[in-house]
C-alpha cells in the first residue's frame, strides 16, 4: 500500500472532510479506568456494533465507503492506522487510545492497517448492515463524490 500521505497523530486537525475525533469520557481510580459511551457522546444512535481482532499485521480491513452509514472507530486495545479519503484529501491516522474515537461520516473511503499484536478495533455504526449502501470500488467512490 502506498504511503503518499502523512501519518496524523491523534491531536492533529484533518484535511479530510467529514471526520473528527470523539473524546470518550473516562473515570479513573485505584482500581483502573472505565470509559463510558452514552448517547450524548455520539453524533448518532447506535444500530450496530462490531469489532475486529486477531488481524495479522500484514493484513488490512475496510476498503470501502458508505452512502448512509456513519461510524466511530475505536482502538480498544493496541493500535492500528485508519486511512481516510474524502475524494479530495487522503490521510493516515493512528488510533491507539481507548478513550478516543474517530468519527467517519458518509462518503468517506476508509482502510485500516498496521494492526499491532493484540489490537482490537471497535466500530459503532449508525445503520444495520445493508450491502447496497456500501461503495467497494475506489473508482466508483471517486465518481460518486466528485460527480
Amino acid at each position: 500500500m502506498a504511503s503518499d500521505f502523512k501519518l496524523k497523530n491523534n491531536h492533529s486537525m484533518s484535511n479530510v472532510k467529514h471526520i473528527k475525533f470523539i473524546e470518550i469520557p473516562k473515570v479513573h481510580d485505584e482500581r483502573g479506568s472505565l470509559a463510558v459511551i452514552e448517547k450524548d457522546v455520539l453524533p448518532f444512535e447506535i444500530k450496530r456494533v462490531y469489532y475486529l481482532f486477531d488481524v495479522p499485521s500484514s493484513s488490512y480491513r475496510g476498503g470501502h465507503a458508505h452512502k448512509e452509514q456513519e461510524s466511530i472507530i475505536i482502538a480498544l486495545s493496541g493500535s492500528f492506522e485508519v486511512i481516510v479519503d474524502d475524494g479530495f484529501s487522503r490521510e493516515r491516522i493512528m488510533l491507539n487510545k481507548p478513550t478516543q474515537g474517530l468519527f467517519i461520516s458518509t462518503n468517506v473511503w476508509r482502510e485500516i492497517d498496521n494492526f499491532s499484536s493484540g489490537a482490537v478495533c471497535l466500530v459503532l455504526a449508525s445503520t444495520t448492515y445493508n450491502e447496497a449502501e456500501y461503495i467497494r470500488d475506489y473508482q466508483d467512490f471517486k465518481n460518486h463524490v466528485t460527480g
